[in-house]
């Protein structure tokens, strides 16, 4: 009877190793295993890698929250070497840029046209409603040009968005949006901030959370191309005078 009761155990031991191998339990698993290798690599290569593959990506989706002199914008662009389109939004103002190539088409409702009327800019108040919900061309010359079409370049707004300020390490691996990710992050406890990188297909950075609390923005869609395209010509309206600042 001991003969058989041990056997008997043997064999549950033997069944219960087998079962833990297959979950995994024998072992720490590589958590590596099956992804592009970038992290294995060290943190500097890591960033590098990232930012080359940004580079040489066609288009994107950029979305999220983003601090910048003083104001907090939420963005929901997509962009390509041409130009872009989406939504931006601040302070409990919201409008539709478009930019294809250089030229540059603003949209909102009335309360955002009226907003500049009530500041003493004139006539503002008079057109929003003529302008609710239309396209405007902005200027090449206006003031608000250069910084309205920011949000629509894709060079400028990935260059500007994804160095990391000061000594990188390489953290822990994770997921964004499904996707197997490992984090790199800057200065002590990441105060530099920290980027999301892919360990699928192309090293792309899936995912920043800017240096001092000034955003959060996740990166999608890489090389998913779409075609921009200007609104006819009878759908733009000619805001007449200097756009409204923003905040």
């Amino acid at each position: 009877m001991r003969t058989r009761n041990r056997a008997v155990v043997a064999a549950m031991c033997a069944g219960l190793a087998a079962t833990l191998a297959a979950c995994g339990g024998g072992g720490e698993k590589d958590p590596d295993a099956g992804t592009n290798g970038v992290g294995k690599l060290p943190a500097t290569k890591i960033e590098s890698k990232a930012r080359l593959a940004a580079g040489s990506a066609k288009s994107v989706r950029l979305s999220g929250n983003l601090v910048t002199s003083g104001a907090t914008y939420k963005l929901n662009m997509r962009l390509n070497a041409d130009g872009g389109t989406g939504q931006v939004s601040t302070k409990g103002s919201s409008f539709e840029l478009l930019r294809v190539g250089k030229e540059l088409y603003l949209k909102a409702d009335a309360g955002f046209w009226s907003h500049d009327g009530e500041s003493g800019g004139g006539g503002a108040g008079n057109a929003a409603g003529k302008l609710d919900n239309k396209y405007v061309k902005v200027p090449s010359g206006d003031p608000s040009y250069q910084r309205l079409s920011g949000f629509t370049d894709m060079k400028l707004l990935l260059d500007g968005l994804l160095g990391l300020p000061g000594k990188i390490a390489t953290g822990d691996h994770g997921h964004v949006d499904g996707v197997r990710t490992i984090n790199i992050s800057a200065g002590k406890a990441g105060e530099g901030g920290s980027l999301d990188v892919s360990l699928e297909g192309r090293p792309y950075p899936l995912r920043l959370q800017r240096a001092g609390g000034a955003g959060v923005i996740r990166l999608a869609d890489w090389n998913k191309g779409f075609k921009l395209t200007a609104p006819e010509k009878g759908h733009v309206l000619d805001y007449g005078q200097q756009i409204p600042e923003t905040p």
